[in-house]
């Protein structure tokens, strides 16, 4: 994390922060408040998706998606605190998503956030978008009977990232293990492309595979069965791509064939390796939690295969309701209030960064393409 966070920290008080995000294509603005007891409330949640504006193109372009986020973030803050019937002058810090991501599209949230900082006298927190939905499932089990508590084994799915790490508190990320390829999220766009199942290509996958037969196709399971955690995703994509090229008959029911063997593929692939990072996480920490977050995360039968491959290695389950799943500003709000708790805050010198692994020191030493990438490659 940013080395520049100044460490002083705050008495325990409620907190109350705005959190921006615009790392892709989501314009997001949020209002959570932290009580005494640490516990979260989100007072509202602003979201506007860009899908529309995006559609045609079959994915996010990156010059489009700066310019709504420009049009839209103003709008979205005056919503986001008249909703919650609050002023500037009730905040307690503002906090932003600086990376990693699409570079235009980080720099309107954060820019944004500094001004607002600036003119109010208020911290500025700059947030890594990684760790917004790694502590997301917090914020999630704030009224649960067993409440999510450090150290947990966190699955990081999304369009950006494939990344299993051992969260052991704020700040703290150890990565297991990343994609070598593809994320997985790019996985699901792509393989819906491919089959003309539309944009976004994940939710249009997920409902096309329950009208399928997940026998018909005998597609790959990349890396299964070897050590280590981490993941490749490519030829898994390009094995849906051959099935479907190779086809005489390409008609709903091939779409749908398809769509559930990528998805009980992907799933296999998902178990394996998080069993592997389970039994690594276990022989240090115990057997704590093993947590699914980011967007692939509202995939409703890939959490419960997930669920299931806990349960065989006797550890809990944790997934953040969808809504927080998806790229929001209610995590970077949350993750924000819990850096100000602790006393941190950031200069107004941050500069956006669209790559930013949360263990810099792993992305280092094993740089791969999912240690801290945001958005589709090229």
């Amino acid at each position: 994390m940013d080395i520049r966070r100044k460490d002083t920290p705050v008495q325990a008080r409620p907190l109350t922060i705005l959190g921006l995000e615009t790392s892709c294509d989501e314009t997001a603005a949020a209002l959570v408040r932290l009580d005494r007891e640490g516990r979260a409330q989100i007072l509202t949640d602003q979201v506007y998706s860009q899908i529309d504006e995006h559609a045609r193109f079959g994915g996010v372009v990156p010059e489009i998606a700066a310019r709504a986020h420009v049009g839209l973030i103003d709008r979205l803050i005056a919503r986001a605190l008249q909703q919650a019937d609050l002023g500037f002058g009730d905040l307690d810090g503002v906090a932003a998503t600086t990376g990693p991501g699409l570079v235009g599209g980080v720099m309107v949230g954060m820019m944004s956030a500094k001004a607002i900082a600036l003119a109010h006298d208020m911290p500025f927190l700059s947030i890594n978008h990684l760790e917004g939905h790694a502590l997301s499932p917090m914020m999630a089990r704030q009224d649960d009977a067993s409440p999510l508590d450090f150290p947990y084994l966190l699955l990081l799915v999304s369009g950006g990232h494939t990344q299993l790490l051992s969260v052991e508190g704020l700040g703290r990320y150890h990565r297991l293990g990343s994609t070598i390829d593809d994320a997985l999220g790019e996985a699901f766009d792509k393989s819906a492309k491919i089959l003309g199942l539309g944009y976004p290509g994940g939710p249009a996958l997920e409902r096309a595979a329950r009208a399928g037969d997940a026998g018909r196709f005998a597609l790959p399971r990349p890396l299964k069965g070897r050590p280590g955690c981490d993941f490749s995703f490519s030829g898994l994509k390009s094995a849906v791509r051959r099935s479907w090229e190779e086809l005489a008959v390409r008609d709903d029911q091939a779409r749908a064939d398809l769509a559930v063997a990528f998805e009980q593929a992907a799933g296999d692939v998902l178990a394996d390796r998080a069993g592997n990072a389970l039994s690594a996480f276990a022989a240090q920490h115990g057997r704590r939690t093993l947590v699914v977050a980011g967007g692939v995360a509202a995939n409703a039968q890939l959490r419960k295969r997930l669920s299931q491959c806990a349960a065989a290695y006797g550890f809990a389950f944790s997934a953040p309701p969808p809504a927080l799943c998806t790229d929001n500003g209610a995590m970077i709000a949350f993750a924000g209030a819990l850096h100000v708790r602790a006393g941190h805050s950031d200069g107004l010198d941050v500069q956006a960064r669209p790559r930013w692994p949360l263990d810099e020191a792993a992305a280092i030493a094993h740089p791969v393409s999912g240690s801290g990438k945001k958005g589709p490659k090229a």
